[in-house]
């Protein structure tokens, strides 16, 4: 079924003629095909007998005019400092409302054979590369919010890594959205390509400043080559009046490693779709995530795993913690292809409901057209253990602590799965600072 369209129909034609225009032949030729895409598509309003929306009603977002970022704000150093997540060494990029921020920045001291650039100076220095990978693997043209994005392509951030070259030190992709008079949307666009035998860590973060209504709408194209290995982390913290979509599109060849662990303790209406590819023999995946919802927020991660060769693994979970009249969505989908025997995939999905009107809805599913595989998944939904409750304040705890230890030690793997120790120490504290709120009220 084709998707209802926005109940505002011209806003988007008015905010495409408002768009920064970009004198190369092939970036407006992309930019007019993404924006007719969408027009077509629509954005999907209608839900009924649309699966992947099902259980997601964006009808509050489309009431929204939003209009491109025609005034680019700086911000101060304190700013930037307050929504920076690493207290370690780390290689800084920083986006001021999609567009990079040179000043905020430290990118210029990345190893040699990593490589960053901005999409804005890469389309103006005629990066050959730029043209050659961007929307080669996102698939604007069966999703929506891709082609919105890729119409309002702008700015964002390429990191490319020549073959055995190893990052140690993470690279933070820092987001930050100002306040505006209008309602404005941002496009982030991301590429990285690590090529043979390298390795990086990567953070996209995207946060923003309470003020007016916004929408964060962000592509990812994440290319791993053999015996590469990509550590990716996204953490978003919008405050609870702006929307965010995300599309992260992952390619993990032969041998290759791709873990991404996906946090979200902000935003109005989230959405997540996150698609691996497994496209060569023994690549592997692990897919983390953790959302923490309260009030009316609204979280979907809709995960797919594709393994098109065989002797692959992939490794999935995700767990929320509910609050309030708050909603999440996670649907899981593992499909193996014909002829890739050997697989090896497990998923799990477990919430916990800290009030009575709270509501998760979990999905998981599986397409198998080959034999020799192993694939299992989980799924949990429930409230604290009263019994669990009674047994730790029996030992001297009071309720709160009580409450907070069990929660603590349901959120701990995911967590713990964070392998850089500065992030790490961040999302817990982030993490344990909102529960501690919750818990007192």
């Amino acid at each position: 079924m084709t998707a209802q369209k926005s109940t505002s129909p011209d806003s988007y034609d008015k905010a495409f003629s408002l768009i920064n225009p970009i004198d190369i032949p092939w970036v407006d030729a992309l930019r007019r095909s993404a924006f007719k895409k969408f027009q077509e598509l629509g954005l999907p309003t209608q839900r009924r007998g649309n699966e992947p929306w099902k259980y997601t009603d964006i009808r509050k977002l489309a009431k929204h005019e939003f209009q491109p970022v025609l005034e680019h704000k700086t911000v101060s150093d304190q700013v930037v400092r307050d929504h920076s997540i690493i207290a370690g060494p780390s290689h800084l990029a920083v986006f001021i409302d999609g567009t990079f921020s040179p000043s905020h920045s430290s990118v210029n001291d990345l190893p040699k054979g990593a490589n960053f650039s901005s999409l804005a100076s890469a389309f103006h220095s005629q990066d050959i590369l730029v043209e050659d990978k961007i929307s080669r693997y996102s698939g604007y043209k069966a999703e929506a919010f891709t082609a919105l994005n890729t119409a309002f392509i702008e700015d964002g951030a390429i990191i490319t890594l020549t073959a055995g070259t190893v990052v140690k030190a993470p690279i933070h992709l820092l987001f930050i959205t100002t306040s505006h008079k209008h309602e404005v949307a941002i496009h982030p666009r991301i590429f990285v390509h690590l090529e043979e035998s390298s390795s990086a860590s990567i953070i996209e973060s995207h946060t923003g400043i309470q003020g007016n209504v916004y929408l964060s709408n962000a592509v990812a194209e994440l290319l791993i080559d053999s015996n590469a290995r990509l550590n990716y982390y996204k953490l978003q913290r919008h405050p609870t009046n702006a929307f965010h979509i995300t599309n992260t599109e992952a390619i993990v060849n032969r041998d290759g490693y791709f873990s991404c662990v996906n946090i979200d303790l902000g935003g109005d209406i989230v959405r997540n779709n996150l698609n691996t590819r497994m496209a060569g023999e023994g690549a592997s995946t692990k897919l983390n995530g953790l959302y923490l919802t309260t009030d009316k927020q609204h979280v979907d991660n809709q995960v797919i795993i594709e393994h098109i060769k065989g002797n692959t693994r992939a490794r999935e979970l995700y767990k929320g913690i509910l609050d309030g009249q708050s909603r999440s969505v996670f649907h899981g989908s593992i499909i193996v292809r014909e002829g890739a025997s050997g697989v090896d995939a497990y998923q799990v999905d477990k919430n916990l409901l800290l009030s009575n009107q709270a509501e998760a809805d979990t999905k998981p599913a599986f397409w198998v057209y080959t034999d020799d595989v192993k694939c299992g998944h989980g799924a949990a939904c429930g409230q604290i253990d009263d019994d669990a409750v009674f047994y730790l304040r029996s030992r001297g705890l009071d309720e709160i602590t009580a409450r907070q230890l069990l929660i603590h030690g349901f959120i701990a793997e995911v967590i713990d799965s964070i392998e850089n120790p500065d992030l790490r120490d961040h999302v817990s504290d982030l993490v344990h600072s909102k529960l501690e709120q919750w818990l007192l009220v």
